[in-house]
């Protein structure tokens, strides 16, 4: 004898988080969102070390009875959200949303046009990202790389999926370890499994992070993200994911003229190493100044475009 059938409807959210306090925000504003809830939510929990405060505190009361939290093992953000949404029930649409996105005021009723809209080709969608920027100055070049995410197309800060469609793809490759590229990898996948994928009315505010001066260096890390994707999805995956390549031809080019440069001084060719080291000094003031000058130009701001464009 099976069980009641899931309306088409009902969807469970999935929120992965390393337990960092926009927790709290993120599912406050889903708590507070005009329209019908989420048959569950599943927070991830993907800390290396669970031990530590409970998430169950950041759970608002009117969800708390709905509520799970399961533990992922810190294995990366693709497997925090497979172990997601394969703990959220028989609910036919999973949500995955980011812990620091901020959904807004008519979210859910939103949300239950876009369901009911789908067509049954349709696998996924997604909602659209707005990130607020500070409205009395220039936004310094990590606001400006969070702001880049209202173009993104398919992320995971707010996507829905049908729930066949991951059984049929197998979810998220969990090769994918960062919070990058595996939603790009798995919009690839559900295409070309045969479905399709469509763009949604929600409003999900994505606010920017405070972060430090390193930031732009360590989100470098994504560079090896690329090079995965390129294995499994050949060298054209930039255009079918409509996924900017930005600068990294120039930056090739511009490393290996540092890298040159320090062979041809260990070499003992003089003329060659100042030329490829020209070369490169050029190029790097070239990136810090296409960097400083849309910012806000302060002291603090050119310091840090400097230091981390070299």
């Amino acid at each position: 004898m099976t069980g009641p059938v899931a309306p088409d409807g009902e969807y469970a959210v999935v929120v992965p988080t390393l337990g960092r306090p926009c927790l709290g925000r993120c599912l406050r504003a889903l708590a507070e969102a005009d329209g019908p809830g989420p048959a569950r939510v599943v927070v991830v929990d993907d800390r290396p070390d669970p031990a530590g405060a409970p998430l169950t505190a950041a759970v608002p009361p009117s969800l708390r009875s709905r509520t799970l939290v399961e533990f992922a093992g810190a294995r990366g953000a693709a497997a925090g959200r497979n172990t997601g949404w394969r703990a959220a029930g028989d609910a036919p649409w999973i949500v995955f949303l980011d812990d620091d996105v901020v959904p807004g005021p008519t979210w859910a009723d939103d949300l239950a046009l876009d369901l009911a809209g789908a067509s049954v080709a349709t696998a996924g969608i997604s909602a659209l990202i707005e990130v607020p920027l500070p409205p009395d100055r220039p936004p310094t070049d990590w606001e400006r790389v969070t702001a880049g995410l209202a173009r993104a197309r398919w992320i995971t800060a707010d996507m829905a999926y049908r729930r066949r469609a991951l059984e049929a793809v197998g979810g998220f490759d969990e090769r994918f370890r960062r919070a990058f590229r595996e939603d790009a990898d798995l919009a690839l996948r559900v295409f070309d499994a045969g479905w399709t994928l469509s763009e949604g009315r929600r409003t999900t505010a994505h606010p920017v992070r405070p972060a430090g001066r390193w930031v732009s260096v360590r989100t470098q890390a994504g560079n090896a993200d690329d090079v995965l994707m390129t294995r499994l999805h050949g060298r054209g995956w930039w255009r079918r994911a409509q996924a900017p390549r930005g600068r990294l031809p120039l930056h090739l080019a511009v490393t290996a003229a540092g890298l040159t440069a320090t062979g041809c001084a260990l070499s003992g060719r003089p003329l060659a190493a100042v030329a490829c080291a020209t070369g490169w000094l050029a190029g790097t003031a070239e990136f810090a100044r296409a960097r400083i000058v849309p910012g806000p130009r302060t002291r603090d701001e050119v310091i840090t475009m400097v230091l981390t464009s070299a």
